[in-house]
């Protein structure tokens, strides 16, 4: 009886999916819950505030050293490599740690003398006004590499590492982290309530919970002198807003790109250059807006990984202003497969037909004609004959402005 009244449910969902809308009754439809469960590691990491700061869990406030801190779970994670080489001590010594806060928010702090520290250590920091929270992610001679790649001056370090923190620091400091999500939350509606045409995007307490820094986003110059004076009333704190651009409130909000990974911008990358579409004319790329633009809406930061490969490597073939001379006629640029080295070229009068050379005999026919000879046809140099293929739908030039990043 159980399976025959299995088979009968089964047979009504089909006939519901086919078409909803001639259904009397749609509880049992609607009432269907369709959603894949949550495992209850996942489900641990989204309620993990935390997270942000590196930390698989929340810190123990007896703990100085945080076993939770992890490397390879932060935004910006650093490996230090010197650590593992058989130099001596003295030589890893440099009195400068790097310390990180929230997701890509680190910075560099003097170390008093006398304090040992380790990589994971929750610390009390200097601030303005009062004293921050953060952890130690970087010590030795690799924050004086990091230093470097930053174009950071060791005398221009003035702030420094207070303590290591104590329990009733870290206790405190748990306290407000957790608030963090719920503060992002009202202070939209009061932006909404306030007709202010912005976006806050991340909230982040400094560890005494005296001050809190809103990051936001908006298309134009915002007025929110009254919004400052709501948020300070009714949270308490001091407040300090930094706009961002689309491009860092992706990176701060994550995400998973067209490759199948995790966005660049929130794991690893620190600098966000400028992205043109002629980067996408280089690489041969359809100039297709939804297919160039990334989680935030601009032209992929990863159409500038590759664009000096392809600049370099583009030397070597002809221009596409150059033709191919023919006893058949002229040869004209259509395309080209840089790794491959292939052109593809068609005639003047046909281009319904492209053929594939490879570059060596492009290179051959351009020095036959430079000479005055003309080859009977593309045919007998090419290796692939085929139809050209419709590149589809054509977008307008301010589709492509849209998003581009300058």
């Amino acid at each position: 009886m159980e399976i025959e009244e299995e088979k009968e449910k089964k047979k009504q969902f089909k006939e519901i999916d086919k078409d909803p809308t001639q259904i009397e009754n749609l509880d049992q439809y609607l009432d269907m819950d369709i959603r894949a469960g949550m495992s209850p590691e996942a489900e641990k990491i989204s309620q993990n505030p935390f997270l942000t700061r590196g930390m698989s869990d929340l810190p123990d406030k007896n703990e100085v050293n945080c076993s939770n801190y992890q490397q390879s779970c932060c935004k910006l994670s650093s490996y230090d490599w010197i650590s593992q080489m058989d130099i001596s001590i003295e030589y890893l010594e440099f009195p400068i740690a790097e310390v990180r806060f929230k997701n890509n928010h680190k910075d560099f702090y003097l170390i008093p003398e006398g304090l040992v520290l380790k990589v994971g250590d929750i610390v009390a920091v200097e601030s303005s006004p009062g004293h921050d929270i953060g952890i130690v992610s970087m010590l030795g001679l690799s924050v004086k590499n990091q230093m470097k790649h930053k174009r950071a001056k060791i005398e221009d370090i003035t702030k420094k590492i207070y303590r290591t923190a104590k329990a009733s620091d870290i206790e405190k400091w748990v306290e407000i982290v957790k608030k963090e999500q719920k503060t992002m939350l009202d202070s939209r509606y009061i932006a909404w309530d306030l007709n202010l045409k912005m976006k806050v995007n991340d909230v982040e307490y400094q560890g005494d919970g005296t001050k809190a820094i809103f990051y936001y986003s908006a298309e134009d110059r915002v007025d929110f002198r009254e919004l400052i004076k709501i948020l300070a009333e009714q949270f308490k704190i001091r407040i300090e807003m930094r706009q961002i651009g689309v491009r860092q409130e992706a990176g701060r909000l994550g995400g998973i790109g067209t490759c199948g990974r995790e966005l660049c911008c929130s794991s690893w990358l620190t600098n966000f250059q400028s992205v043109s579409t002629s980067a996408a004319r280089t690489q041969q790329l359809s100039l297709n807006p939804q297919k160039l633009a990334g989680q935030c809406g601009k032209l992929k930061c990863c159409l500038n990984f590759e664009q000096s490969t392809y600049v370099e490597l583009m030397k070597d073939f002809p221009q596409p202003n150059v033709h191919l001379k023919t006893k058949q006629g002229k040869g004209f640029f259509n395309k080209l497969d840089i790794f491959k080295r292939i052109v593809w070229y068609s005639y003047a009068n046909d281009s319904s037909t492209i053929f594939a050379i490879p570059l060596d005999k492009v290179k051959e026919i351009i020095e036959m004609n430079n000479n005055g000879k003309y080859p009977e046809t593309l045919e007998e140099f090419a290796i692939v004959n085929q139809k050209k293929v419709d590149e589809g739908i054509s977008y307008s030039l301010d589709e492509l402005k849209n998003i581009e990043d300058k």
